[in-house]
């Protein structure tokens, strides 16, 4: 089977998150992904580490799922003799993805002026923490920085204490976005013949999933305060406890709350005013919260999404990672694959492409590569030869 982005090359100088899991995904699509590391790895390399030698930690989660079906190459950018290599590789692409402060991308010469001059036909994907064009492009930035300003951890928790999410969704949302946006960019160089710049920005990702608070607060000017996990603009929305663990139940919409009222076993408050809209019900939640938790409490678990599943409310059970991992909606629906990885004691459960495709569709189909895997496979591909691929070695260009 023909892949959908089979015959495209894309050079990854990304590292963490956001940069990799763009290519990664542009990988899982079909396209050849050569990550480019420093001689000595990344610093993203042995974050979560899976395994120890000598102490030292070796690969961790984070590179294995970010860096799957792609090569790997090491390379000191910096170096006098890497930039011919890096004009040969860059001769031979459709994509360079970077995630790395703009001037460094000229330091290197991977900036998309550079490039063009070697390639007219590449597309250059960028991110970084603010993007371009303000006062804070040259800051550093992760995940947890675009979380905190977006507004989403004020938000969140209780006034006193402030929560960030666990789990780093600005990287991965900006990671997609950018691999949307390489993909809108390679359609249009099929009508123009050109390459261009895409450029994504943690804060700008972050303010655009929190776009509808953002557009409220400016338009009507509530000052929202955080309620811990209960909803703001409808209701019940929270996380209840049952007597073997917890749930959560989301109502949104009319039809919904008429379910839930009658569920509840409360149809007059279908003539409350205090509950007659979305709008009504988020401010009134901590009354249909408090309501749906004495519900819960008579219940174990399996019984209250039982009896949640029969009357079409939208509920859930809340999980520990194992238990996700364990779930037979996960495991038939095809959601982790599992790969073989030196030093690990078992398969990896990789995380599989996102979205699926019925005709063309993603796929995991090796494991990230060991540092510096591939590095002569693909310096002989460029015409180089094992003479001079040994000097590059012996000078500390890979």
């Amino acid at each position: 089977m023909t892949m959908a982005l089979s015959g495209i090359r894309v050079l990854d100088f990304g590292r963490f998150i956001a940069g990799p899991y763009c290519a990664a995904l542009l990988a899982d699509m079909g396209a050849d992904v050569i990550r480019i590391e420093k001689r000595d790895g990344s610093e993203d390399r042995t974050l979560i580490p899976l395994s120890w030698r000598d102490g030292e930690p070796q690969d961790g989660a984070m590179y294995l799922q970010m860096n799957r079906n792609k090569r790997g190459m090491t390379l000191d950018p910096m170096h006098a003799q890497a930039r011919p290599v890096i004009a040969r590789l860059v001769e031979t692409a459709d994509v360079v993805v970077a995630n790395l402060p703009y001037s460094t991308l000229e330091a290197i010469g991977i900036d998309y002026t550079s490039l063009a001059k070697i390639n007219p036909r590449v597309i250059l994907t960028t991110v970084s923490a603010f993007g371009r064009g303000g006062p804070y492009a040259e800051r550093l930035g992760f995940d947890g920085v675009a979380q905190t300003m977006s507004g989403a951890v004020a938000l969140s928790g209780t006034p006193e204490q402030p929560i960030r999410s666990y789990a780093p969704w600005v990287d991965f949302s900006t990671a997609s976005l950018a691999a949307f946006g390489t993909l809108a960019a390679l359609m249009a160089r099929e009508k123009t013949g050109r390459g261009q710049e895409v450029e994504g920005a943690l804060l700008r990702t972050a303010a655009t999933i929190m776009s509808t608070a953002l557009i409220e607060q400016d338009i009507l000017k509530l000052d929202r305060q955080a309620t811990l996990n209960r909803g703001q603009t409808a209701g019940p929305s929270d996380i209840f406890r049952c007597q073997d663990g917890w749930i959560t139940v989301l109502i949104n919409g009319n039809p919904l709350f008429k379910r839930w009222a009658k569920l509840m076993g409360e149809p007059h408050w279908l003539s409350d005013p205090r509950f007659a809209s979305d709008a009504a019900r988020g401010d009134n939640g901590a009354a249909l919260s408090e309501r749906t938790q004495r519900w819960c409490a008579e219940r174990k678990v399996a019984q209250a999404i039982a009896e949640l599943e029969a009357a079409k409310i939208p509920a859930g059970p809340l999980y520990f990672p194992q238990q996700l991992l364990d779930d037979p909606h996960t495991q038939s629906a095809g959601y982790f694959h599992p790969v073989s990885y030196p030093g690990l004691p078992k398969p990896a459960p990789l995380s599989s492409t996102p979205v699926k495709l019925s005709a063309t569709p993603g796929t995991i189909r090796h494991a990230a590569p060991q540092l510096g895997q591939h590095t002569d496979e693909i310096l002989g591909s460029l015409g180089y030869t094992a003479q001079e691929i040994a000097h590059l070695r012996e000078a500390a260009v890979i």
